[in-house]
C-alpha cells in the first residue's frame, strides 16, 4: 500500500467518539452559525495562545478570509502596499489583492525559507501599510527584526500562522507578536477542521472588534441587521467550531509527535546528500510539513513515487511566476525563492505516522538519492 503523504482517517479514528458526539450535539441543537460553540472555541483558542481576553479571537470562514479581514481591520485598501513573500501558499497574496492593496514581494532566507528581514528596507515606499511574515511549514519567521522595522516605520504586522499553530518564537507563541495574526483550520493543518475554517487574533481589542464587525456585514454587537461599515460574510460554522474544540487540547501532543518524527528523519538522512530542514535557534518548529531539498528534486520525487512513498511540492511555483501575479515581480527578481522552489520536496509526516513508516520512507529517500 505504500506510505501516504497524509492520513486524515487515522486522526479521526483516534478521536471518533468525541468528534462524532460533538457533531451530533450541534446537529441536535438547531443552531448552526455563530452560536455557543463558536463563542466557546474563540475563548478556548484565545486562552490557548495566552491572550488576555476571550473576545480577542474571532472565528471566520477560512485562513484566506482571516488574512483578508485582518488587512481590512488595519485599513489596508487601494493605494496601499503590503510586503510579504512569494514562497507561500497563494492565499497570502490573494488576500492582499482582495482588499485592493498591492503586494510587494521580497526574498526569503535560504535556510528557513521565511521572509528575509534584510530585504525590507529596499521594499519600503511611502505607500507601505503592513508586513505579512509567513510562518512557513511550521517554522516561525524571524519576528524580532521584522517587528523592529515595522515599529520604526509605523507599519502594521499581520502574522500568517496558517501552518504554525503551536509554534513558538523566543518562547512565546506565534500569533501573539504582531498587531494581528491569522490561522487556518484547513483539514490538513496541525489543528484541522472537517472543512474550511479560520481565526483572526489580536491583543488589541479595537482591532479584534473591527474584525468581528467586518466578518458579518459590518454589524456591531447589539445592532444586528444594521451595517455600520462595509463588511463580508465570513463566519465560522458551529459544526467546525465544535470539532475544533475536541481537537484543540491534543495539538501540543500532536506537535511533539511531529517533532519526534522530524528528528527521526533528520537522523536517518544524515550523509544521504539530502538537505534536511533547518530549525531557527530560539524557536520551535512544529513541522506542518517536513521539507527537504535536493538539486534533482523532480527525479527524486518520481523515484519515491515508484517506491510507494507519497511526496509533494510546497510550492512548485513562486507566486510571482504564476500567471495571475506575474505583474508583481520579474523572473529572477527573487533568486533565493526561485532556487528553493526548484529543489524542495515535502516528505510524509503526520502525528499518526509510525516510526516504521518513517524508517521505510527515509530508506527510500536514501536509495533514490544514491541512484541520482
Amino acid at each position: 500500500m505504500g506510505i501516504p503523504f497524509n492520513d486524515l482517517k487515522a486522526q479521526h479514528a483516534a478521536l471518533a467518539a468525541d468528534v462524532e458526539a460533538a457533531a451530533l450535539r450541534v446537529l441536535r441543537s438547531g443552531w448552526y452559525i455563530l452560536g455557543p460553540e463558536v463563542a466557546a472555541f474563540e475563548a478556548e483558542f484565545a486562552a490557548w495562545l495566552g491572550l488576555p481576553g476571550p473576545s480577542l479571537a474571532v472565528g471566520v470562514n477560512s485562513g484566506t478570509d482571516a488574512l483578508h479581514l485582518a488587512l481590512l481591520a488595519c485599513g489596508c485598501g487601494p493605494g496601499d502596499e503590503v510586503i510579504t513573500v512569494a514562497h507561500t501558499a497563494v492565499a497570502t497574496v490573494a488576500a492582499i489583492v482582495a482588499c485592493g492593496a498591492r503586494p510587494v514581494l521580497v526574498d526569503i532566507k535560504a535556510d528557513t525559507y521565511t521572509l528575509d528581514p534584510a530585504r525590507l528596507a529596499a521594499a519600503l515606499t511611502p505607500a507601505t501599510k503592513a508586513i505579512i511574515p509567513v510562518h512557513l511549514y511550521g517554522q516561525a519567521a524571524d519576528l524580532a527584526p521584522i517587528l523592529a522595522f515595522a515599529r520604526q516605520h509605523n507599519l502594521q504586522v499581520i502574522e500568517d500562522c496558517a501552518q504554525a499553530a503551536g509554534a513558538r518564537y523566543q518562547n512565546r507563541p506565534v500569533g501573539t507578536w504582531g498587531d494581528l495574526a491569522c490561522f487556518s483550520f484547513y483539514p490538513t493543518k496541525n489543528l484541522g477542521a472537517a472543512g474550511d475554517g479560520g481565526m483572526v487574533v489580536s491583543a488589541q481589542e479595537s482591532l479584534a472588534g473591527r474584525v468581528r464587525s467586518v466578518r458579518e456585514y459590518g454589524w456591531r454587537a447589539g445592532a444586528r441587521y444594521i451595517s455600520q461599515e462595509h463588511g463580508l460574510n465570513s463566519r465560522l460554522d458551529e459544526l467546525q467550531a465544535a470539532l475544533l474544540r475536541v481537537k484543540l487540547p491534543h495539538v501540543q501532543a500532536w506537535n511533539e509527535r511531529r517533532q519526534a518524527l522530524a528528528a527521526r528523519y533528520d537522523r536517518l538522512l544524515v550523509g544521504s546528500g539530502i538537505l534536511t530542514p533547518h530549525r531557527r535557534p530560539g524557536a520551535s518548529h512544529v513541522y506542518h510539513l517536513y521539507v527537504i531539498r535536493h538539486p534533482r528534486r523532480d527525479e527524486l520525487q518520481e523515484a519515491l513515487k515508484a517506491s510507494g512513498v507519497g511526496a509533494l511540492i510546497h510550492y512548485p511555483a513562486p507566486v510571482h511566476l504564476q500567471p495571475a501575479y506575474r505583474r508583481l515581480a520579474a523572473p529572477g527578481a527573487l533568486p533565493v525563492t526561485e532556487q528553493v522552489a526548484q529543489e524542495i520536496l515535502s516528505l510524509p509526516l503526520y502525528p499518526e505516522m509510525t516510526d516504521a513508516q518513517v524508517d521505510e520512507a527515509a530508506a527510500a529517500v536514501r536509495r533514490a538519492a544514491a541512484s541520482l
